[in-house]
């Protein structure tokens, strides 16, 4: 490989990596992005104008106690195109035609052959007598490799976050919201022993989708 691809190749590689970290992190300044990536600010900056460029981040200005404000960057619609999208158009056509041919009844058929399945494969994956915290975990490597980006957070009180950055099937869920019930109702069956609540939803309008975890009194 010649030292242009080379170099082609490690300035996509960078960029990748900053999309990701905001995928995952949201609104973030160029220090930060620094930091993660082990390059200098600047060079961050000239990755995110170039990004800038083909409108796939944006930022505001936040004012800070010390300077000039800091920008926060963070990611455009334009960039959900390089994230799965679970076969968004055919799934949205899949779904129009079960409804056309059976009826509001015949999709809740179909989710609840679709929970079902999920469910076991999920519960075959994580061990019933695991720990909350195991389970979290092994829920979130699954949902990983589903093309959720999820990982999971432990609160001060003992609580847990379970965090999706990526919904790879957001526009079958904003046409069908009974696969975004369903996976709660899945969450709960997989997590027994915990109360299971979403607090953050990308189908209404958040950044990402966030479940908080409690253990039952």
């Amino acid at each position: 490989m010649g030292t242009n691809a080379q170099k082609k190749s490690a300035t996509n590689r960078t960029r990748r990596a900053i999309v990701n970290i905001l995928k995952q992190q949201g609104a973030t300044d160029a220090q930060e992005l620094a930091a993660h990536l082990g390059i200098s600010a600047m060079a961050v900056r000239q990755h995110l104008y170039a990004l800038q460029a083909e409108q796939l981040v944006t930022y505001h200005e936040e004012a800070r106690e010390m300077g000039r404000p800091a920008k926060l960057w963070q990611l455009t619609p334009a960039a959900d195109r390089l994230f799965p999208d679970g076969y968004a158009d055919l799934t949205l056509s899949l779904l129009d035609s079960v409804k056309e041919a059976f009826g509001e009844a015949g999709l809740e058929q179909l989710l609840d052959v679709r929970t079902r399945h999920q469910l076991e494969a999920y519960q075959s994956a994580i061990p019933a007598q695991a720990s909350l915290s195991q389970k979290l975990e092994a829920l979130a490597s699954l949902r990983t490799e589903e093309g959720y980006m999820a990982e999971v957070q432990t609160l001060d009180d003992g609580t847990f976050l379970l965090i999706e950055n990526h919904c790879p099937i957001c526009a079958a869920a904003t046409a069908c919201t009974g696969l975004c019930a369903r996976e709660l109702e899945i969450f709960q069956r997989i997590l027994l022993d915990a109360v299971v609540e979403r607090t953050e939803h990308i189908i209404a309008g958040e950044r990402r989708c966030v479940y908080r975890v409690s253990r039952q009194d």
